[in-house]
């Protein structure tokens, strides 16, 4: 389920970039901040509005503990997503996922130092092997590395996504439902994206605008349907039966499915709604490091079987 969830995921790298296209072609003047907005408001908007229909009358039954799970949530997923979506503005969509799985060496050493425990040497095997797959992934030259402004906000996303991982690991939220908890981070989200969206619109109408075109409304609804409603339920149902460890670990699998989409989407998307989105090219380095991340999965789904 969560590598499904990944997938989901993947295919947002490449629809959030064409639908940023959409949006500053349509408004030009527009700060690159609106952009990001732009990009995250309405999929989460629609999203808690689809649960808050779904659980009807049970919008009230809401218990303390799953508003403060889904704040939480909330609160990580917005610094996360907002850094991640602004920083895609200039950056590839595949090096975008590459970086946003830096939490996968981050976990493992945040819950060896809160422990005091090593989580065993196959789990830092690994790390390693997801690291050096991500590296070679992503193409990355660690001689000459320079981090430019998408980079670092990537990085710096990627802290917040951990919160994110490590609060649905958390004994306390154990007995808490999935549709709240994923609705008030969804609302939490769809209010903070909607008021950056309207401080930062030039002028009002301007987000009005893209609602007018078929190819904003097909990116909104794939972005909603499956990154957001999709990816988010499968990650909040059945990340907390799996140490968190493990569980950014197979997260790293995104960048995989974000090129394997990014290889065919782009063109597609540039023709259907008259933007410049050029598809990527398979290279080596991507099955090499594809590779390396899978077969890092691969051994500690066999040693949890085993």
């Amino acid at each position: 389920m969560l590598l499904v969830a990944n997938a989901f995921w993947g295919l947002s790298f490449p629809l959030m970039k064409a639908a940023g296209q959409l949006t500053e072609r349509l408004s030009p003047e527009a700060t690159p901040w609106f952009f990001t907005a732009m990009m995250l408001m309405p999929r989460f908007v629609i999203a808690a509005v689809v649960l808050a229909l779904i659980l009807g009358r049970g919008v009230r039954s809401i218990t303390p503990s799953e508003w403060k799970q889904g704040l939480t949530l909330g609160a990580f997923a917005v610094l996360g997503m907002v850094l991640q979506a602004d920083g895609l503005q200039y950056t590839e969509a595949s090096t975008s996922a590459f970086l946003s799985q830096f939490y996968a060496i981050l976990i493992p050493l945040w819950m060896a130092v809160r422990w005091r425990r090593n989580p065993g040497a196959l789990v830092w095997v690994c790390v390693s092997l997801v690291l050096v797959g991500g590296g070679i992934l992503g193409q990355f030259d660690w001689r000459e590395l320079h981090l430019g402004r998408g980079e670092t906000e990537t990085l710096i996303a990627s802290v917040f996504f951990m919160g994110q991982i490590l609060t649905l690991e958390r004994r306390e939220f154990s007995a808490n439902r999935v549709l709240p908890i994923t609705l008030v981070m969804f609302a939490v989200q769809g209010l903070v994206f909607g008021g950056m969206a309207f401080a930062t619109a030039p002028t009002p109408g301007v987000i009005f605008t893209a609602m007018a075109l078929p190819a904003w409304w097909g990116f909104t609804l794939a972005l909603t349907v499956f990154c957001t409603l999709g990816a988010f339920l499968l990650m909040n149902k059945w990340q907390p039966h799996i140490p968190a460890v493990e569980a950014g670990l197979l997260y790293c699998a995104e960048p995989i499915f974000s090129l394997a989409f990014s290889l065919v989407l782009p063109g597609l998307f540039s023709a259907w709604a008259l933007i410049s989105y050029a598809n990527e090219t398979l290279t080596p380095p991507m099955l090499v490091g594809g590779g390396l991340i899978t077969l890092a999965n691969g051994l500690l789904q066999f040693r949890a079987r085993k």
